[in-house]
């Protein structure tokens, strides 16, 4: 046999199929975590990839953001509109021209990105305790190996999705809001924006 069975053109397609409906799930459980005791603003994932963008090329303009976002710079500025008056982006002067404005994350826009990180590990957490370890620790390299694929299929516009995830236990006091006297989300700030290396077994 030239070839082993992973090879089959069926295998990818199963995958894709049992991650689509993973996805589905995924989308009720963290819709049920926004709406917890303490409701996040509800961004929708097209604003929430400004967010991301900006959280990793701070200060950028608004023709940069639309080449990351592959739109017109003008739909860039609409998207901004509501993100600006929730009070997550700022618009600045910029450095180098009077003509631009630099776009920015202010802190409530990175606390939000924090506490809604927070959330999704918590969530997540249930569900992978209740896994057998040795799938477990399957699932975590087969992640590890799809994020690297899914960001060089998306390319440079994508960001590297995969790079956004917290290094530290989502039940840390210093992750709640209003537990630390650093601006919220401050601990996120310099984290390394990679997925962790594996999950406990």
């Amino acid at each position: 046999m030239s070839s082993s069975s992973a090879d089959r053109p069926e295998r990818p397609l199963v995958a894709a199929r049992a991650a689509a409906t993973v996805m589905e799930l995924l989308d009720v459980l963290w819709g049920r975590g926004r709406d917890g005791p303490e409701p996040l603003p509800a961004v929708p994932p097209s604003q929430l990839h400004v967010m991301y963008s900006l959280e990793r090329d701070e200060g950028i303009n608004l023709r940069r953001l639309g080449q990351l976002l592959g739109t017109a710079p003008s739909s860039a500025s609409r998207l901004c509109d509501r993100l600006e008056t929730l009070g997550f982006v700022e618009r600045t002067p910029s450095p180098v021209s009077r003509r631009e404005l630099t776009l920015r994350l202010t802190s409530r826009g990175r606390a939000h990105l924090a506490e809604l990180r927070v959330r999704h590990v918590e969530t997540l957490l249930p569900p992978m305790g209740a896994m057998p370890p040795a799938a477990r620790a399957a699932l975590a390299e087969g992640l590890h190996a799809f994020g690297r694929a899914m960001t060089q299929a998306a390319g440079p516009a994508a960001g590297g999705n995969e790079r956004q995830r917290i290094h530290r236990n989502p039940r840390d006091s210093r992750t709640r809001r209003g537990s630390s006297s650093r601006p919220a989300g401050a601990e996120f700030k310099n984290l390394p924006h990679r997925m962790p290396e594996s999950l406990p077994g």
